[in-house]
């Protein structure tokens, strides 16, 4: 088993907020998407996440903009761990749908970022998020929603 495979087997022993909060405290390693793409987990309280993200070269779409995607990965991120704090041990997620609306262009030399991620509605097996992605001085960038399914394991019903 991969070192990555073994740290989520771990994770799912705990709680969703005890998991990022082990995340952050840096008890578990970080997923491999936010060290690729420079971000990473900053604050979560139940139904909310933070991340914080840093600009670069290394992001940028052939026009020299940064690429959307980027901004979406942050935002599906923030999304799906709001809706990861609100799920008991052994409990999994993933997300459906996330839609993003870009509000302006990111550049390289915009440096860090703030993708922040509440859950909107709670369901036994959809979670409806939003998240919203701001620049230093607080402009927003990026907003969306997502829309994450719950993953029990067989014969669990409840969380």
């Amino acid at each position: 088993m991969s070192e990555a495979k073994a740290a989520a087997k771990q994770l799912l022993n705990l709680s969703g907020i005890e998991a990022l909060r082990a995340l952050i405290a840096g008890d578990h390693p970080p997923p491999s998407i936010a060290s690729t793409l420079g971000f990473y987990l900053s604050e979560v309280e139940d139904g909310r996440a933070v991340f914080i993200g840093e600009t670069s070269d290394r992001i940028l779409n052939p026009l020299g903009i940064v690429h959307g995607g980027w901004a979406l990965t942050l935002i599906d991120s923030c999304t799906s761990c709001a809706a990861h704090t609100t799920l008991s041990a052994g409990v999994g997620y993933t997300s459906v749908e996330t839609k993003v609306n870009f509000v302006r262009a990111i550049s390289a030399d915009t440096g860090q970022v703030r993708v922040e991620g509440h859950v909107i509605a709670r369901g036994r097996t959809i979670i409806t998020t939003e998240g919203k992605l701001t620049d230093a001085r607080g402009r927003l960038l990026a907003h969306g929603t997502s829309t994450i399914m719950v993953l029990r394991p067989e014969g669990k019903t409840s969380q």
